[in-house]
Order: C-alpha cells, then sequence, then structure tokens
C-alpha cells in the first residue's frame, strides 16, 4: 500500500507539471500537431532540466546504456481473500476453516488459493499451505496448532506460579529453584507443592526451611515440608518443678558421682566371679583323698 500511494504520488506530480508548463497558451490544429508539440518541448525543456532528487537531466538518466532489465515476474493468478484470525486460531475461506500458529490470532491474514492449494500469508511471508478441498464445513490443522497452543498456555500457567512463588518468598528463592529445576523432579509439580506449603505453614516459615534446605543441598518440596512438621513438632522447655511448700523447693541436693556407681557395680562383679570359682573348686575330686570301697573295686 505504501509503495502504490508513493509511485501514485510521483505520476501525479509529472501529470501537473505537463498541465502547467506545457498545455497553457498553446493552439493545436489535430493531434499530429499536439504530438509534434510535446516531441519538441521534451528535447528541449523537460528532458534538459535538472531533477531535484536524482541530482541529473532526464536525457542523461534514461541513456539505454544506464538502463538496466526489469527482473521477469511471474503473474500470480491464485484467488485472493482477507480473513481474520479468531480465538480458537481459526479463519474462514471458501466455507472451510483453516488453522494457523497462535501469534496470529486477532490479525488479519492473506489467502491465496489455485486448483491444488490454500496458501496462508503473513503479507509476503508464507505460514502454512494446506490441500485444497472443495466440500463445505471442513477444519484443516486443528490438531496441529491446538497442541502448540496448549504447550504455551502450559508454559504461560507454569511461569505466573513460579512468579508468584518468588514474590512470596522473596528473590532467595529464585536460586532454589533454579537448583531444583536441575534435579529429576518435575518443577512445575514442585513449584504446586511449595505453594500449598505456604498456605498451611505461611511465607515466612516455608522461606526459612528453604535457606536451611539450600544451605544442605537438599533440594525438593518434601524436603521443605520434613522441616516445617519438625519446626512445628519442636516444644519449648519446660519450667522446672515447683511444690506448694517453700522450704521444700529451697531443698538442694548433693550431685550424683556416677564413679562411684561404677566402682560399685565393678566391685560386685568381681566378688562374684571369686564366688563362682570357689564353687566350682569345691565340686572337684581331690586326688590326694584315699578311695572308697567301691573305687578300690
Amino acid at each position: 500500500m505504501l509503495l502504490t500511494t508513493f509511485s501514485k504520488g510521483k505520476i501525479e506530480r509529472a501529470v501537473g507539471y505537463l498541465r502547467q508548463n506545457f498545455w497553457p497558451l498553446r493552439t493545436f490544429a489535430d493531434l499530429t500537431d499536439v504530438n509534434s508539440q510535446v516531441r519538441r518541448w521534451l528535447e528541449q525543456v523537460a528532458n534538459q532540466r535538472r531533477h531535484r532528487e536524482t541530482g541529473e537531466t532526464p536525457e542523461a538518466r534514461f541513456q539505454p546504456e544506464a538502463l538496466r532489465a526489469l527482473p521477469v515476474i511471474t503473474p500470480d493468478y491464485r484467488d485472493r481473500a482477507e480473513a481474520l484470525v479468531h480465538k480458537d486460531l481459526r479463519l474462514s475461506f471458501d466455507g472451510n476453516r483453516y488453522c494457523v500458529p497462535p501469534r496470529y490470532v486477532g490479525r488479519h491474514l492473506t489467502i491465496k488459493a489455485d486448483a491444488s492449494a490454500v496458501t496462508i500469508y503473513d503479507q509476503y511471508q508464507e505460514i502454512v499451505s494446506y490441500a485444497r478441498c472443495w466440500q463445505r464445513g471442513q477444519t484443516f490443522g486443528a490438531a496441529r496448532f491446538q497442541k502448540e497452543l496448549f504447550a504455551q498456555l502450559a508454559a504461560a500457567q507454569r511461569s505466573a506460579e513460579q512468579q508468584r512463588l518468588i514474590s512470596l518468598l522473596g528473590p532467595a528463592s529464585e536460586s532454589y529453584l533454579r537448583r531444583l529445576a536441575d534435579t529429576d523432579r518435575s518443577l512445575a509439580r514442585q513449584v504446586r507443592e511449595l505453594l500449598l506449603l505456604i498456605r498451611e505453614y505461611g511465607p515466612d516459615a516455608v522461606a526459612a526451611a528453604i535457606a536451611q534446605a539450600h544451605a544442605a543441598g537438599a533440594f525438593g518440596a518434601d524436603y521443605i515440608a520434613n522441616l516445617l512438621r519438625q519446626q512445628r513438632m519442636r516444644r519449648d522447655v519446660q519450667p522446672p518443678l515447683r511444690f506448694q511448700d517453700p522450704q521444700l523447693n529451697e531443698l538442694a541436693t548433693d550431685p550424683l558421682s556416677l564413679a562411684d556407681y561404677d566402682s560399685f557395680i565393678l566391685r560386685s562383679k568381681k566378688d562374684s566371679d571369686d564366688l563362682t570359682a570357689t564353687e566350682t573348686e569345691s565340686t572337684e575330686p581331690d586326688d590326694h583323698e584315699p578311695a572308697t570301697g567301691s573305687d578300690a573295686d
């Protein structure tokens, strides 16, 4: 469109120059006289003036050796139409619907069709081409581009959840997520579990647990959950027992020495071993004792 407008302006200026500089105050006998006078005017006036854009006269500009042949342009005889891409990735043409990538939703695209193909363009860039279908009510490309759309939506949702997690826990959690992404765990699932822990324990407790897990090299929502459960089960130190009688509360006991207890245990064990040895010796026969009658026999 810009190129067409620009060329049209140049043509209109050339026509205006001809009307203002050639036609006024001239008379003509016939068409042959008109052509004869315009040729002389071109040779003597129009082609001798210096053009303000090129800096050359038209006579020097259009010498045969300075001209180049135009490239061969194959005419495009295909049917052409403009169509809007709707939110379902579809645009309509010739009674059918054709799908395009999600990034073109809301834009007008160019459709060119011949007997064998329907090709969709973004200005001059080809987007996708389909085999021409002469039936009506058909949809083409839905499985291909809807799968791409669902992947983009899932990625956008994961990104939004990660940003929400970082905004709740602070910038320090971002490095923990990066290390977590390097593991074989599903990052999307880990982020969802961390968000659930924030709902149960609060962002401050989860942030402290993440800092502790990061320092220990433990990456996973299950580690964070274990730390939070341990902190919740931790009990405060109970105060000493107080009696109703103040005198009992003032009593002080001597510290117990475990060394005395150990010596008592060792002494008791030694006495027991000595007693066992004595009993064993008393039951053994004495070789110097005289034998009884039965023994002598």
